[in-house]
């Protein structure tokens, strides 16, 4: 039986695996909601304790290496140091999650409605505005779009680049831990080191920000790609640069010691058609998406992960010659997604 390292450098390499590797909990977009996490853990028999909410955002549950273990799993994840909603998980604390005990930041900090939805805050900190929401009955936040009146004739697309900007010695120091962490089982690993996500509509509202300035609405971003293609065209030109100098430094530092690195996750499909044609994802996304990936390809081992949920069929072409070595289109209910074809 192969190391789950080398099954999944053979699979990413078009060599024939044993067996088809498997990732459960390695990145945001393969993850496992903490309630999940806490079931499989009973039904495998492991040690019951609260298990730690690693992305609250999703409510996502880490699974530790007995888990791993326990399901066969090959992959794990190296994460951000800060959350969506921009806080470090560098401590622990117990929470009552509507019954379950789980584990979250000491800088998760949240306020319950009297209708029992559940608000949290950017960076942890109350006196800002709520940037999350948990409906009563829902399992995960909603992100609460705090847009500012739009003037047209005062739009500044440097007002959506706050985000982008070199990594910290704090977040290259975490990153170089967590990858030191991560080669301990022997399996392969997938990295997300941010900053590359081209009009994630999660991350466009800025959850993570206390005051996000410029275009945060998910409608008005979405207008925006079809009626200001010009002021989205010069954030992800700042994106892009800051992006690849990020990449520099980090693989400056850990080399080639990841298999793969989750790129972007911007989601291009509905349950039965696309957000955009395919002339605009090549006319606004596509010459960015080329100039990272070739970037990965020329500096590195590392292989190019992309998510997208919908209906994406039509762009598949396009994901390829830009370069992503991994898709990840998990909506296979979605119009013309059948895992058949």
């Amino acid at each position: 039986m192969q190391p789950s390292r080398q099954r999944l450098l053979d699979a990413l390499n078009h060599r024939q695996p044993d067996r088809v590797p498997i990732d459960f909990g390695g990145s945001a977009v393969t993850g496992v909601h903490v309630s999940c996490v806490a079931a499989l853990r009973e039904y495998y028999g492991l040690e019951q304790r609260p298990v730690k909410v690693h992305e609250p955002y999703q409510m996502l549950g880490l699974v530790e290496e007995d888990l791993r273990q326990a399901m066969g799993l090959d992959v794990t994840g190296v994460f951000p140091r800060k959350t969506m909603f921009g806080f470090a998980n560098a401590e622990w604390k117990q929470w009552n999650f509507r019954g379950l005990p789980v584990l979250v930041s000491t800088e998760f900090r949240t306020v319950e409605e009297p209708n029992g939805d559940i608000l949290i805050f950017p960076e942890g900190d109350t006196s800002a505005r709520p940037s999350g929401r948990m409906p009563l009955g829902s399992a995960f936040f909603d992100t609460i779009v705090r847009q500012e009146p739009i003037e047209e004739e005062r739009l500044d697309p440097e007002d959506n680049c706050e985000e982008f900007g070199p990594l910290t010695d704090e977040d290259l120091a975490h990153i170089r831990a967590s990858v030191e962490e991560a080669q301990k089982p022997g399996c392969g690993i997938l990295a997300t080191f941010g900053g590359t996500a081209f009009g994630d509509i999660a991350l466009v509202p800025a959850p993570f920000l206390k005051n996000p300035k410029g275009i945060r609405d998910i409608a008005e971003w979405y207008m925006s790609t079809a009626c200001r293609q010009e002021y989205v065209h010069r954030i992800f030109e700042r994106q892009c640069e800051e992006g690849l100098k990020n990449l520099a430094r980090v693989h400056a530092a850990i080399g080639d010691t990841v298999d793969a690195v989750f790129l972007c996750g911007t989601d291009f499909g509905t349950q039965t058609s696309q957000f955009c044609s395919v002339r605009t994802l090549r006319n606004l996304w596509f010459p960015y998406y080329k100039a990272v990936n070739d970037w990965v390809h020329a500096n590195t081992k590392w292989k190019c992960f992309k998510h997208s949920c919908g209906s994406v069929e039509k762009f598949l072409d396009s994901f390829i010659e830009a370069g992503f070595d991994v898709i990840n289109p998990v909506q296979c209910s979605a119009a013309g997604m059948s895992r058949r074809r």
